[in-house]
């Protein structure tokens, strides 16, 4: 198992044994009706988080590489990166719009 998964594995499992939606009442159910979207929505904004993170991280590690290898695109390669990590963010946020929309509705 890569590096990746093994993190995906442990923040799900996390994400399930801190969950608040879990109720262990010893006469009641042990999950609430809604208590499984309040967990998918939990686990839609934390990868949608995480997806913004990498995705920038990636980007920046790109440019930073083809700068030191072409200094003298720099300019241009700002602009583009500028371009794409707003792209970037802009797909997380609308993620968590969307999550913070499902919650609600």
């Amino acid at each position: 198992m890569n590096k990746l998964a093994r993190i995906a594995v442990i923040c799900f499992v996390v994400a399930i044994v801190l969950s608040p939606a879990v109720v262990l009442a010893a006469d009641g159910p042990l999950m609430e009706k809604s208590s499984l979207g309040y967990l998918g929505v939990g686990l839609g904004a934390g990868l949608a988080a995480i997806g913004g993170g990498i995705g920038i991280g990636m980007l920046s590690a790109s440019v930073v590489d083809a700068s030191a290898r072409q200094p003298e695109m720099m300019g241009k390669l700002t602009t583009i990166m500028f371009i794409a990590a707003a792209l970037i963010e802009g797909l997380a946020l609308f993620a968590l719009v969307i999550c913070i929309l499902c919650l609600f509705m």
